[in-house]
């Protein structure tokens, strides 16, 4: 992570850190309005999105990330993006592969400690679409 990262980088920084395994919590707001939406959950406070994030992060490997449409927009105190993501993962425990024709979006704010990102997530959310 660069120490002026743009919110573009550190979105760009996220997806890598989910590819090689590393720690995901530093990319969120440690505040209790930062919600995150998963595939298969809904996390409210920042402590809950850091404890799931750390136990994906225990539990999954062999991640792939495949960026189709990033859009980033920067506005005066907050960033917005979205994104087509293609995802993959296996599941250390069970040993079962999952892919994820998925839809990213979200909110980052400027960081006001030093202690990751310059920009972090207060807000994303993952789903997958399927036919109506």
């Amino acid at each position: 992570m660069s120490a002026t990262a743009s919110p573009e980088t550190v979105v760009r920084d996220y997806y890598d850190a989910l590819r090689n395994g590393d720690p995901l919590e530093p990319y969120f707001l440690a505040d209790e309005s930062t919600v995150k939406f998963g595939i298969s959950e809904s996390l409210f406070g920042g402590g809950a999105v850091a404890a799931a994030l750390a136990e994906q992060t225990k539990t999954t490997t062999d991640w792939t990330i495949e960026s189709h449409n990033p859009v980033v927009d920067r506005r005066e105190g907050v960033a917005t993006y979205a994104d087509e993501v293609t995802m993959a993962w296996t599941d250390t425990e069970s040993g079962d592969r999952h892919r994820f024709d998925s839809r990213w979006s979200g909110t980052l704010v400027p960081a006001d400690d030093s202690s990751g990102p310059d920009w972090r997530f207060a807000l994303m959310h993952v789903s997958a679409p399927h036919e109506l």
